[in-house]
């Protein structure tokens, strides 16, 4: 019977190792010799248990799983059976197995908000690290600098190098070290990957094939021992320069989208500077980077990885918090000039749009919804012509006080898409009605003109708690509307 079970298990698992099938014929001879003896049983089950330790362990995940993830990547990204075959392949909930060498400082107990994970490795001309990293420290406030975390993965090869390094940035940067805000790890070569023999795809030349896998295997080593440090990770590159109070305005972002789902959040447009992340899912992350290390650079990767775990658009964020200030590349030192034409220095007057349902019975067109217009992404709301007592309502979860409010339509394209006669109102008193929550008494705050509206000391021109927004349309229009920007800026947090 314990034979029978056996043959059974290995059965199921025999589509996915050939090698078991092999097995299954063998254990089928056996079976008439299972009265005489169970010997022969035990040295076939060892044996093969071995083996699979071996066949385990000799990569970090089986090639069938390889197999199934590649097909996943060619086909569209919105595919529900792909999305769902990536997702139970790489379900990892436990951290690589890597013994990482402490160069400066160690991980406080306690979690913070967020880490910020920066990997270097020696450049042949130029070295920014400390440039970045002072910028990180020199624009957070000190209430800000409680709640971040910055690693640094010294990933050379050199440990020369990387000695002489860590020395310099515990002589500049010491204090945040003693504080518990700034890591200096390194991952030992004997637990990178093969960098030989690597696949030469898109025709590129072995010296950049072999710079990027190990690229790839850097950041997944960093990822994985960020885990478990703080709510959010930020990756940035090591020639970065922020934004005035940039965690303050990431942390307006994040707020704002509470409720709905993301994989990725970008405050950037380049490579992969400013690219945000829950820390739950650095585990699959990590993994992700380590099984396709050869295929492709980082930054086609994360975008494979957002487009599996279905987030399908990317959501990115105007301004830009993060800047490439680098110009040479640590890859042989090459010109680099990238820069980002949507970074501003000072990000403090991000809107905090809180979180929010937004309604409209303006017929809308195609994909352009009532939500784009409240994001801070780079995308609109676009109705077709709108008829007198037309509306677009803002409700918020929570009852809010409101300072200022911003309200633009029309882009430069189409500059006669504006609201040509309309109303700002804010609202309290919300009743439940078949259309969802709507507040039952409005106040009139301005006109719009020539399709935009701005509002300042809206809590000094209201004495209740604003539950609803809404924009009225006073006069029928034949031309469509663009509803460009909605921005509201909370004088406190929302009431808890």
């Amino acid at each position: 019977m314990h034979l029978c079970l056996c043959a059974f298990l290995l059965a199921d698992l025999s589509s996915s190792v050939p090698i078991m099938r092999l097995l299954l014929k063998y254990l089928d001879k056996m079976r008439c010799f299972r009265k005489r003896s169970t010997i022969p049983f035990l040295v076939v089950l060892i044996t093969f248990l071995l083996f699979m330790n071996l066949y385990m362990e000799d990569g970090y995940v089986l090639e069938e799983d390889k197999r199934q993830l590649r097909e996943a990547s060619m086909h569209p990204l919105n595919s529900e059976r792909y999305v769902h075959t990536f997702k139970d392949i790489t379900n990892f909930s436990g951290t690589i197995n890597v013994t990482y060498r402490y160069l400066a400082g160690t991980p406080l107990p306690r979690k913070k908000y967020l880490t910020i994970g920066l990997s270097s490795v020696k450049r042949k001309r130029g070295n920014y690290l400390l440039e970045t990293i002072k910028s990180i420290f020199d624009q957070s406030s000190y209430e800000e600098l409680k709640e971040i975390v910055v690693v640094v993965h010294l990933a050379d090869f050199d440990l020369a190098w990387c000695e002489s390094l860590v020395q310099e940035i515990s002589r500049k940067f010491g204090h945040h070290i003693i504080a518990g805000r700034l890591l200096v790890i390194h991952a030992p070569e004997e637990y990178y990957p093969s960098l030989d023999g690597l696949k030469r795809n898109y025709n590129d030349p072995e010296d950049r094939v072999r710079f990027r896998s190990k690229q790839n295997v850097d950041y997944a080593f960093l990822l994985n021992f960020c885990t478990n440090l703080s709510d959010f990770y930020m990756m940035l590159e090591d020639d970065v320069r922020c934004s005035r109070n940039f965690l303050t305005a990431l942390k307006k972002v994040v707020t704002s989208r509470e409720g709905s789902y993301w994989v990725t959040l970008e405050f950037s447009k380049l490579g992969y500077i400013g690219k945000l992340y829950h820390s739950r899912d650095l585990p699959r992350l990590a993994h992700f980077l380590l099984m396709f290390y050869q295929e492709m650079p980082c930054d086609w990767l994360l975008i494979h990885f957002r487009g599996l775990l279905a987030q399908k658009d990317v959501i990115r964020f105007k301004p830009s918090l993060f800047q490439h200030m680098g110009y040479y590349s640590s890859y042989k030192g090459a010109e680099n000039k990238l820069k980002d034409d949507d970074f501003e220095e000072d990000s403090l007057d991000i809107p905090d749009n809180p979180p929010a349902t937004l309604y409209t019975n303006i017929n809308v067109f195609e994909s352009y919804d009532a939500a784009k217009a409240y994001s801070s992404v780079d995308e609109y709301f676009w109705g077709k012509a709108p008829s007198t007592g037309d509306f677009y309502v803002i409700v918020f979860n929570k009852a809010t006080k409101i300072s200022k409010i911003k309200i633009t339509t029309g882009t430069d394209d189409r500059q006669n898409d504006i609201l040509h006669h309309g109303a700002l109102e804010v609202g309290e008193k919300l009743v439940g009605t078949k259309k969802g929550r709507q507040c039952s008494s409005y106040i009139t705050l301005g006109e719009f003109k020539n399709g935009n509206i701005e509002v300042h000391d809206v809590d000094h021109k209201i004495s209740f708690d604003i539950e609803c927004v809404r924009i009225v349309v006073t006069a029928s229009q034949k031309e469509w509307l663009i509803i460009r920007s909605i921005s509201l800026w909370t004088t406190q947090p929302p009431s808890q």
